[in-house]
């Protein structure tokens, strides 16, 4: 028998034996009387067994009891495990909060790294209550983008890296550092894990730098590795707060460097909340607008995100941003008053691709001890109804194979309370599983706890679809948990940020005209006119994409349907007038949301400088190579002002190769900023 089996049926067991007994136990009865204990041929294998197994319980949080009966020996001490250490609090749900749960599987199923855990947990918060497994009839919720780690190389850095933070074991690993171009070892305690922009991240110490670090796995080379044989080599510092890492913009990720000054315009005050909200930086009423100071790391960054706001901002301090500024909009004007001269083709780098077997497969699994008790309790709750289970509904659920299965329904048919006296059995009978109607023991007919990486996936779920359900549920469901755990397991080690801002207020008035069927009055902020506009829609679904929350609609004045980005509706009010669905309206998410591509997009062939090349070659769909080390790509748009924006937010370091009326909207709209960047 391997020996994790053999650790799972020890720890099962004495989980039963504690339970059963309800009385201070001691070691001496504990060797032997539990299951895997006895055979033990010394006190020091049994002494070290024992602590070991003790303490990965509580670090799932299982925690047991310990007395001493009297100064001295090791055998003086006595263990118990309270009710409360073990079952799960009762969370009262209300059915709008179980079926967002519901949706919130369903739209994350197979496309999110921690859905196992989810899944596992959610068959925990639903017991003896109508499975909220099932796929919901009504879909008012689409993601395009989730988070999925992507690509077997991916995830299995990320699940190393979360047993890492778990187990507090410092990692070691070969980084691509974009910013000085070169591979180096790195050597970190990882403490948390982000998934900010489609992308996961690591926040650590790094050794190299005797500093806090972000890190993005994608950037990570080979495999992740421990440091050392240690069961623990760190304690996470108290004073860390990973929330700031998920509030911080772009600009503030790495080491502060100063503080920049930048006037905006009043037209997009209410925007820059939004999209920034109070940890980022402060507003003070100014002329014609309000003065944004903020802390930076990365001037080019923050130098990016004003001259990608046009005419609307215009940086004041520092006097070096300001002047690096300047040449960045003149640069882009010299870039586009001629024609570009392109260096001659290289031969074209081989694109990494993520290596995939075919298989569909989440990519964090649950520990076994979770599905162990979960499969448990599923089996106890099948003896006591009289039902026999079909083995490939159990798989299904559970998200095993049948091996899986069965050698789960083995390790179980061993585990038990001392005595002889086990806590079930089951037997495979063809597809079906037929449990003994009298079990032997009900340690595990009620659900237990949420180990941390259920807690992580559940939460992070709710995280990652936010307020954009009907009513809101999730967040009071949310609220629930936190208050049943005693704590937010977002802080245990990861945190999911996804929208542009906070759009929540919107998302619900949004959603409660969705549910309702209600038409839905918006005002609408038009980024490339500088204009609000008031529109009238029929509400369908919200939806994600690569620029953040959208509602799907459809607009009756004109006849078509439309997309609104939340964080571009200042207000939004639920009319009395209802509508009836109309046919055909979903969107596509596999389209725009996922891609940015538009029906009526036009393709921008790109030059991008040989200092940027790297960036693009990361995040865009590199064109041609060219020999001085600068790069084509392309770039879809659907007007020219969103092209001029994006094209000035690269801040210089790209150009409009083609077509050339979009190479001359860049230059327009370079030339109109030049006027404002210094007053």
């Amino acid at each position: 028998m391997a020996k994790d089996t053999e650790k799972l049926i020890r720890q099962l067991s004495l989980i039963s034996f504690l339970m059963a007994e309800r009385r201070p136990i001691s070691a001496l009865e504990i060797r032997q009387d539990v299951e895997g204990y006895a055979q033990m041929t010394s006190d020091e294998a049994f002494n070290r067994r024992f602590y070991a197994d003790r303490a990965e319980l509580s670090s799932l949080g299982i925690e047991l009891k310990i007395e001493k009966q009297s100064e001295g020996s090791y055998e003086a001490e006595t263990y118990t495990l309270p009710p409360e250490n073990f079952y799960l609090p009762a969370i009262e749900f209300s059915d709008p909060e179980l079926a967002g749960l519901r949706t919130a599987l369903s739209l994350l199923d197979g496309e999110f790294a921690y859905a196992e855990p989810l899944r596992m947990a959610l068959q925990q918060l639903s017991w003896g209550k109508p499975s909220p497994l099932s796929a919901p009839e009504h879909q008012s919720v689409r993601l395009a983008m989730t988070a999925s780690s992507g690509g077997r190389e991916l995830s299995q850095r990320l699940s190393k890296i979360e047993t890492a933070i778990f187990r507090r074991k410092t990692i070691v690993f070969d980084y691509y550092t974009m910013g000085r171009d070169a591979e180096e070892s790195r050597k970190v305690n990882p403490y948390h894990l982000l998934f900010r922009g489609g992308q996961f991240y690591l926040v650590g110490h790094a050794h190299e730098r005797d500093a806090v670090r972000v890190f993005r796995l994608s950037r990570i080379r080979g495999k992740v590795g421990y440091s050392s044989k240690a069961e623990h080599d760190f304690q996470r510092p108290e004073d860390f707060d990973p929330r700031s890492y998920a509030t911080r913009a772009d600009w503030q990720l790495g080491e502060q460097r100063g503080v920049a000054r930048i006037w905006l315009s009043d037209r997009i005050e209410w925007l820059v909340r939004r999209h920034l909200g109070a940890d980022v930086g402060t507003l003070e009423p100014a002329d014609d607008g309000v003065i944004f100071e903020t802390p930076y790391g990365d001037s080019r960054q923050l130098v990016s995100w004003v001259l990608g706001l046009g005419p609307r901002a215009r940086l004041l301090d520092p006097p070096e941003m300001v002047a690096e500024a300047e040449e960045r909009v003149n640069l882009v004007i010299e870039r586009h008053a001629q024609p570009i001269e392109l260096a001659e083709p290289a031969r074209r780098r081989r694109r990494e691709e993520p290596v995939d077997d075919g298989k569909r497969e989440s990519h964090i699994r649950p520990e076994r001890f979770a599905r162990l008790v979960t499969l448990a309790g599923i089996l106890i709750d099948a003896a006591r109804r009289g039902a026999k289970l079909d083995l490939r509904e159990l798989c299904q659920t559970l998200q095993v194979s049948g091996s899986e299965l069965r050698q789960d329904i083995d390790v179980l048919n061993v585990v038990n309370f001392g005595g002889g006296s086990y806590v079930l059995y089951a037997e495979l009978q063809g597809d079906t599983i037929e449990v003994d109607p009298e079990p032997y023991g009900d340690n595990f007919a009620r659900p237990a706890r949420l180990l941390p990486l259920e807690a992580k996936a559940l939460v992070a779920a709710i995280d990652l679809v936010g307020e954009h359900l009907p009513e809101g549920s999730l967040q009071s469901a949310r609220e629930k948990i936190v208050d049943a755990l005693g704590r937010d397991p977002a802080v245990d080690g990861l945190q999911i940020t996804t929208a542009k801002g906070d759009d929540s207020e919107i998302a619900r008035v949004v959603s409660s005209a969705i549910g309702n069927r209600r038409l839905l009055e918006i005002e609408h902020y038009k980024e490339a006119d500088d204009e609000f506009t008031t529109r009238t829609i029929e509400p369908y679904q919200l939806l994600n994409g690569t620029e953040g929350w959208y509602v799907h609609a459809f607009e009756p004045t004109r006849d078509h349907t439309r997309s609104f980005r939340l964080d571009r509706i200042r207000s939004a009010t639920v009319l009395d007038e209802g509508f009836e669905p109309r046919e055909g309206i979903e969107p596509d998410v596999q389209g725009w949301p996922t891609t940015g591509e538009v029906p009526t997009s036009e393709m921008a062939r790109v030059w991008v400088s040989p200092e940027r090349a790297r960036w693009a070659r990361e995040d865009k769909e590199v064109a041609e190579e060219l020999q001085d080390g600068s790069v084509i790509v392309e770039l879809p748009f659907g007007g020219h002002e969103y092209l001029a924006k994006e094209i000035l937010k690269e801040a210089g370091d790209a150009a409009v190769v083609e077509p050339e009326e979009a190479r001359e909207a860049v230059l327009n709209a370079a030339e109109a900023l030049a006027g404002t960047v210094r007053r």
